[in-house]
């Protein structure tokens, strides 16, 4: 099991990603008229993210890469925490926090949602330029993950509580925006503990390394595959605006 999630762990989680943007492109003319695009977009985006990211494997996998691996060494771009902090742990929850602001109808709760959110750019640049050369290239923030952790939580709170006092609860069943909802709801149910271990995932304890592979494995393919199955058996749904 072990040299099965050191060989194959990357392959696994990339190819439910790009599955899931592959079929929401396919997808994308059936939600044209509806938010949903918005969330497609973003899932081409996740994919992309994760390609990208992935250089360090790249360069450390392909000795066409040498060049590069060489250039890359003992820098600052060496790791890719850099590209997480940012695109990831800032982009994710913008988009988010933007994509939870289109469904929502409660103008109080979509005015709460933008400002929060601003409040948490602000303070991720602060948190940045803070810790810059000491931390920025070199780990995870948690402040960071934490701030945006409070920040989907609300979006998850207040999406649950209109549906509750609604109708939509009638045919909660039936709409793409709860499966997409409940299943990040879950993802990052499962995944924050982790951050607070974060410290200990490196080559010294591999045990710990392979348990956080198994639990973001499980976590991945389930959240892909059931936006996969959301998008291709959900109808669209009419426009909050």
């Amino acid at each position: 099991m072990e040299d099965f999630l050191r060989n194959n762990y990357s392959l696994l989680t990339r190819s439910v990603e790009i599955i899931a943007a592959v079929v929401g492109l396919l997808c994308l003319k059936k939600y044209k008229s509806t938010h949903t695009k918005y969330f497609i977009y973003y899932l081409v985006y996740v994919a992309l993210l994760e390609l990208i990211g992935s250089y360090p494997r790249y360069v450390a996998n392909y000795d066409s890469l040498l060049v590069v691996k060489n250039y890359l060494k003992g820098g600052y771009f060496e790791k890719n925490y850099w590209w997480y902090s940012i695109f990831w742990n800032v982009g994710g929850i913008v988009f988010l926090s933007f994509y939870f602001r289109k469904i929502l109808s409660n103008r109080i709760f979509k005015t709460i949602l933008k400002y929060s959110t601003l409040l948490f750019m602000v303070f991720a640049m602060l948190y940045y330029a803070i810790n810059f050369k000491e931390l920025f290239f070199n780990s995870i923030f948690t402040g960071i993950s934490l701030f945006g952790i409070i920040i989907i939580l609300g979006c998850f709170i207040f999406y649950f509580f209109e549906v509750l006092n609604s109708e939509k609860i009638l045919e909660f069943h039936k709409s793409i925006n709860f499966y997409i909802s409940a299943t990040i709801f879950f993802w990052w149910l499962i995944i924050t503990p982790l951050i607070f271990y974060e410290i200990y995932f490196s080559s010294v304890d591999w045990s710990f390394i392979f348990l956080k592979w198994q639990i973001f494995l499980f976590a991945n393919v389930f959240m892909y595959l059931t936006f996969t199955f959301a998008l291709i058996y959900c109808k669209p749904e009419l426009k909050n605006d």
